[in-house]
Formats: structure tokens, C-alpha cells, sequence
């Protein structure tokens, strides 16, 4: 059998008929014989293309209500003969069986069903059968046969029809493509049946399996050192707001390091209401504030510790207006994120071209659950939601109205600091962050030192703390600082 494998037939059957109509001319001006099911056939037809429906083929019509249509040995067959093979040739000569050299299908739209909210019998139905039946049997096939598997690889199929044929190594990446396209469909359907159609968490809310596909969508100059190679992944259909839908419209390509602080950056300031502006530094926050404009809140995160800001990521939940921009471009920054850049900001950054600017949608944080690699395996735990209602104040004096809203933006921020984490704020705007530390005492005093070496007075201010205080010691240090009230 020769490379190149031309095209004589083609099973078409496709849910997503998004650029069918083209295809079907295009096959049909190629004088390919086209086999076709339901809907699909009955839209080509409907074109006046020449279209054998599949019951003609089987012998068989489709039954219960479209269920079973293509799972028959004249269609299968078709689709698994090797036909490198001289005793599959003979055996489809015996049995009057044409094979097939092509296959386009897409499958039943079972993520957006569910998606939409859809009960348990509707969502049931959209689990495709024969599709990934058909599917599986092409791509294992990819010597005898190409498949195609989104309306994306029309323009390839195209080119190749004009080049008389599919080549081999085109046959195997299309084959690739097939099975990761129905391996993330199983998956999908199989988290499905095992945390929502039944529970098979055993009342914990963790299912007995979790599965989780990722696609590449860049190759990284390097990975957390220079050493190290490294690519950025995405989910299926990753949550809208988060970092995997940014949009980078300056600025060279982001690094390993880039991406892990600005998911770090994002991810505080979208925790926040009003204009925020976060300032982050080896993935923990180094600057944070909250204040009327952009700009304010830039200012006063930068105050915070301009010297661990050099370099660093800054995220704003708000447009950066021109003026945030002149600020912002008078110190050496990596990345900017924000939801949106006016064009006086744009033009301002437009002079610091190696800046990365990132813009993403902004929408608040939804719950779901953090996973972290370890050794062979994975931990997983719900999402770190404070819920206000469970604050009990234990302490003979209440804090004011003023330091409680203080308190309560040091605990949000304290949620993105590293272990042992203490921040200390006042008026929305952090004055000392000691992060990642073995001891809380030693974080405690490097916050301390941290606005010290800022010039920035503690007196007044509130701390918050990402556990409890064991022992009086980082208290201590918290009261001798000058801090009126502590939250843990």
C-alpha cells in the first residue's frame, strides 16, 4: 500500500455540523462516494449532493431513536480492515463489504449539556456510542484510514483532496488527535456518572477517581531555573476569569516563573470588590491595597516594599487608565494583568515593549478544589473560602468597625501568602508581609522589619495570620510592634 492514501469514500456523520455544507461540496466535487447517517445525511441531500444513507449499507434501518445506527459489521468492518493486510482484503471481497478511506465525526455535545444545567436523563443521552465507536476504529486504522474529528482539520482535509490523497504521517497525527478527542470525552463522562449521576464518594465529596485532561499551549524558554525545560498546559474548558484565558498583547514570551506569579498576582486580586491593585514577588504578594482608583491602589502597594517590587508581577482587578501606566512604567515590572488597558495606557506601555501585558475577564472566584502534586500522587482539598459568619471574636475587647474591615482585608491577603504567613495592614493597604518561613515568630518579625525598612508605622495597624499563634511569643512581637488587633 502506497503513502498516500487517496480518498474514494467517506463515512460523514457529525453533531457540530459547523462547515458541513462546504465539506460536503467539496467531497462530492472530488467525486467521493459519501455515506452518511441522520440529520447529516439529511442536510447534504438536502443540498442535492449525491448521499448513501447508512441503512442502505447495513441493511438495517436505525433504531431506537437514532441509538443504534453505524454499530453493524458493513460499517465497522469498513472502517477496521488493514488493508496491508491480503486476507482483510480478500474477507471484504467475500463479504461484499467496501472499506472506507476517510471518517468525519464529531460527537454529541455531553460537556455543554451538563453544563447547561440539564437533568440526569437528558445528560444521559448525549453520551455518544456509535460515534466513538467509529472514531476508535478509524484512528486505530490510521494505515487503512483518515479521520477527522473537528470542523478545524476541514482546511487540512481540503489540501489534501487537492494533493490526491492523505500521507501517513498526516494519517497519524490525525489519529492522535482522534483519540485524545474521545479520551477526553470518556473523561468527562466518567467524572460525571461518578460525582453527580451517582455518588461514589462515599459521603466525603471526593469521588473514588478523578481524571483531568490538559492541552500544551506553549513551549517555555525554561523552566523555574535555567537548567529545567518547561510548557504551559490548559485545561478542557478551563473556568472563565482564570489565568489560562489571558490574552497577552505585549511583550516577550511569558517564562515558567512569569506564569506562576501572575496566577498568583490574579488570583488575590480578583478576591477583592473594589480597585485592587497586587504586587507579587516569588509568588507571594509583596504589595496589596485596595483605594478609589487604579492608581492610588498602585501607589500604596508599591509602598508597602518597593524594594521586592523591583522585578515583580503586578495585577490590577480594574482598566489601567493612562496615569496608572506612567506610574507603573517608572519601575521595572515583568508582567501586567488587568481586565482591560485604555489606549493611553497601551501607548505608555507601548515604549517598554519588553513588558508583558496580559488581559484576562474578570469575574469573581468561583469553588471548586486545589490540587497539589506529590510523590505519585495528588492531594486534593476544597477551595480556601472564608466564610464572615464563622469569625468569633475571643477577646474581652471587640475590635472597631475599622479594624475589622482592616482585619478582614489582611486575612484575604494573608490566603496568598505562603506558610507561615503574617501581613499587617491598616486603612486597605498592607504595611509588612513575612512569608514561608519554618517559624510564625521569624515571619512575624520579618513583617515588621519588612515596613520598617519601608518607613512605614505600625502603630494602629492590624495583623493577620494564616493559622493559630501556639505560644504568646509572635503575639508579643505583634503587640510591640504597635498592632491594635489580630486576626488568625
Amino acid at each position: 500500500m502506497n503513502d498516500l492514501l487517496s480518498i474514494r469514500r467517506a463515512l460523514v456523520s457529525v453533531y457540530d455540523k459547523t462547515g458541513l455544507v462546504e465539506l460536503g461540496r467539496t467531497l462530492a466535487d472530488a467525486g467521493v462516494e459519501i455515506v452518511s447517517t441522520g440529520s447529516t445525511a439529511a442536510t447534504l441531500a438536502g443540498l442535492g449532493l449525491p448521499v448513501t444513507p447508512v441503512e442502505q449499507v447495513t441493511g438495517f434501518p436505525e433504531c431506537l431513536d437514532g441509538r443504534v445506527k453505524t454499530l453493524h459489521p458493513h460499517i465497522h468492518a469498513g472502517l477496521l480492515a488493514d488493508r496491508r493486510q491480503e486476507s482483510h482484503r480478500n474477507q471484504l471481497t467475500e463479504l461484499g463489504i467496501a472499506p472506507f478511506d476517510l471518517v468525519v465525526s464529531n460527537l454529541y455535545p455531553f460537556t455543554q449539556t451538563v453544563a447547561s444545567g440539564a437533568g440526569p436523563d437528558e445528560c444521559v443521552e448525549q453520551i455518544d456510542i456509535g460515534g466513538p465507536s467509529m472514531v476508535r476504529a478509524a484512528a486505530k486504522n490510521h494505515p487503512s484510514v483518515a479521520i477527522i474529528t473537528s470542523p478545524g482539520q476541514y482546511e487540512l482535509l481540503v489540501e489534501a483532496l487537492a494533493a490526491g490523497g492523505f500521507t501517513l504521517a498526516q494519517r497519524k497525527a490525525l489519529a492522535a488527535a482522534a483519540f485524545v478527542h474521545t479520551a477526553t470525552y470518556d473523561v468527562a463522562v466518567a467524572s460525571w456518572m461518578g460525582s453527580v449521576l451517582t455518588d461514589t464518594s462515599e459521603g466525603s465529596g471526593f469521588p473514588a477517581w478523578m481524571g483531568a485532561t490538559w492541552t500544551k499551549d506553549a513551549v517555555l524558554r525554561y523552566g523555574e531555573n535555567p537548567h529545567q525545560e518547561a510548557a504551559f498546559y490548559i485545561e478542557k474548558n478551563p473556568a472563565v476569569g482564570t489565568l489560562a484565558h489571558y490574552k497577552q498583547l505585549q511583550g516577550k514570551e511569558l517564562s515558567y516563573n512569569n506564569i506562576a506569579d501572575a496566577d498568583a498576582a490574579w488570583q488575590c486580586c480578583r478576591a477583592f470588590d473594589v480597585p485592587t491593585c497586587v504586587i507579587v514577588k516569588h509568588a507571594n504578594p509583596c504589595g496589596v491595597a485596595i483605594a478609589e482608583s487604579t492608581l492610588t491602589a498602585y501607589l500604596r502597594a508599591l509602598e508597602t516594599d518597593p524594594t521586592s517590587a523591583f522585578g515583580g508581577i503586578i495585577a490590577f482587578n480594574r482598566e489601567v487608565d493612562g496615569a496608572t501606566a506612567e506610574a507603573v512604567a517608572k519601575q521595572f515590572v515583568e508582567v501586567v494583568l488587568a481586565p482591560a488597558f485604555s489606549s493611553e495606557a497601551r501607548k505608555v506601555f507601548a515604549a517598554k515593549q519588553n513588558v508583558r501585558l496580559l488581559a484576562l475577564p474578570l469575574t469573581p472566584a468561583v469553588k471548586g478544589v486545589d490540587m497539589k502534586r506529590v510523590g505519585g500522587g495528588l492531594l486534593v482539598q476544597s477551595s480556601d473560602d472564608f466564610d464572615v459568619s464563622q469569625l468569633k471574636v475571643v477577646t474581652r475587647r471587640i475590635p472597631t468597625t475599622e479594624e475589622m474591615n482592616d482585619l478582614l482585608f489582611a486575612f484575604r491577603v494573608a490566603k496568598f501568602v505562603k506558610s507561615n504567613a503574617i501581613v499587617f495592614c491598616r486603612y486597605g493597604m498592607t504595611l509588612g508581609v513575612g512569608a514561608g518561613q519554618m517559624s510564625r515568630v521569624d515571619s512575624t518579625k520579618i513583617a515588621a522589619i519588612k515596613a520598617q525598612n519601608a518607613g512605614l508605622s505600625l502603630k494602629g495597624s492590624v495583623a493577620a495570620s494564616d493559622a493559630f499563634f501556639p505560644f504568646r511569643d509572635g503575639l508579643d512581637v505583634i503587640a510591640d510592634a504597635g498592632a491594635t488587633a489580630v486576626i488568625q
